[in-house]
């Protein structure tokens, strides 16, 4: 049994990936975002956004059998 320090829920899994493993995915997102925030329409950073969130559902998948991920 794991205790609450050592268990990897979904959620701890998204932090850690989010700040290391899809870092320059984030980063280049946000950037967009930062550089349309006057001006922000639908879309407009769609490709980044897709980029990043695919980086995390690749990295944050739960090890099952039928390889599911949390989203």
């Amino acid at each position: 049994m794991q205790t609450a320090k050592t268990s990897t829920t979904p959620l701890r899994q998204l932090a850690l990936h989010s700040t290391t493993t899809c870092s320059s995915h984030a980063t280049i997102y946000g950037k967009c975002m930062l550089a349309a925030y006057t001006d922000v329409r639908k879309d407009s950073c769609k490709q980044e956004f897709e980029k990043f969130g695919q980086c995390l559902r690749e990295a944050v998948c739960l090890p099952r059998g039928d390889k599911e991920s949390i989203f």
